[in-house]
């Protein structure tokens, strides 16, 4: 955030009004949704640090709260008395019980320099980092990455423990539409209908003798019998079967993971780069075989492997290959071998996706094992 206000800044002036907003919210009402916007941007053009506050409609112990203190001249708008952590049940029944408490959405509005004033302020070890980031970035590149020397040096916080829980100017707009922020599974569960069991399938199961239970696979059929209040989630990356009424330990998995330095934290089955995706189908001693998307007019860098050889198989679409000294054209169902050592680039130079097979041998196979010597996003 505090990146994405120095660019605006930079480039749209410091009274330009930002409207940050997380990935994995779901909101129905969109006309409710920009009547709050509206506010928003009322109250942050003077100055103001402005959230969005759920009204809550249960005692959630999986969200934060808002306290709302006096009111301001936007309609229905309070200045914000605090901000509270996650309660517990009790706390949180009497939070709801009161009326004074809102959900804190995460969502967050103001112009980029009252936020940069902000952390100044309260964060200025975070700033100082972020702009140096900035600065010995290549912009020009759209999209472009920050610099990952300065970044790995943030601290590790988010904007409502840097800011918003110190400043004084801030705002919360009370939300009239509907909002569910599906950082749970139970969250997510919700929004697939129920059975007469209170079964909830995303995908393909069968359910014996099962009760409130929700599953989601999309790769394979998922049978459960005499089961009852459990999360069977199936993805490629791993399988979680979970207590429902414990879905917030979930996280404690992700710090094991970590702990373990689990090679899951940072590489998915599917990973997502600015050229397109690669997902890995199948892996085990000395090789290893992914699906590659490149996208219409993208380029994966100029690059070359110590330890493996590849070899690339055209599905659909072409490719334009530069390998060592040639650059051949590669169309569907034609290949290339490129042997360890040798400089090689993909390119997609049609107006449809190049989706291809890799086949990789070697005796290392980490994605460590690049060496780049040209790359159009600006990744060392």
């Amino acid at each position: 955030v505090a990146a994405a206000a120095a660019y605006v800044s930079r480039h749209f002036g410091g009274e330009a009004v930002m409207l940050v907003l997380s990935a994995d919210h779901l909101i129905g009402d969109v006309g409710a949704f920009a009547a709050a916007v509206d506010k928003a941007v009322q109250l942050a053009d003077t100055g103001k640090l402005v959230t969005f506050g759920i009204r809550p409609d249960r005692p959630e112990t999986g969200f934060g709260y808002i306290e709302c203190g006096d009111l301001l001249d936007v309609e229905g708008c309070h200045q914000v008395r605090r901000f509270v952590e996650k309660p517990d049940l009790e706390t949180a029944q009497a939070y709801v019980a009161s009326g004074n408490f809102l959900w804190n959405s995460g969502m967050f509005c103001f112009q980029a320099s009252a936020l940069l004033e902000a952390m100044e302020k309260h964060a200025p070890d975070v700033l100082e980092v972020i702009l140096r980031a900035l600065e010995t970035s290549d912009t020009r590149q759209q999209p472009f990455e920050l610099s990952r020397e300065h970044l790995d040096r943030v601290r590790d916080v988010s904007i409502d423990y840097a800011v918003m829980e110190r400043a004084e100017n801030v705002a919360v707009v009370p939300a009239a539409f509907d909002w569910n922020d599906i950082g749970s599974w139970n969250a997510l569960a919700e929004l697939t209908p129920a059975d007469a069991a209170g079964n909830r399938v995303n995908g393909e199961a069968v359910l014996i003798d099962s009760h409130a239970c929700y599953v989601q696979s999309h790769g394979r059929l998922v049978a459960l019998v005499g089961l009852g209040d459990l999360f069977v989630i199936d993805t490629p990356d791993a399988l979680l079967v979970a207590d429902r009424r414990r879905a917030q330990d979930v996280k404690r998995v992700v710090q094991e993971l970590k702990l373990q330095s689990h090679d899951s934290v940072h590489h998915h089955k599917t990973v997502h780069r600015p050229w397109g995706t690669y997902t890995v189908l199948e892996e085990g001693a000395r090789f290893k075989m992914k699906r590659i998307v490149v996208k219409p007019g993208a380029s994966l860098s100029l690059q070359m492997h110590h330890h493996r050889s590849e070899h690339w198989v055209v599905v659909s679409g072409m490719a334009k290959v530069v390998n060592g000294e040639n650059e051949i054209l590669i169309r569907t169902n034609e290949s290339t071998y490129i042997p360890v050592g040798v400089r090689h680039r993909l390119e997609n130079p049609g107006e449809a996706d190049c989706v291809m097979i890799e086949v990789q041998v070697g005796d290392y196979l980490g994605e460590d094992d690049i060496v780049r010597f040209s790359d159009v996003y600006g990744r060392q």
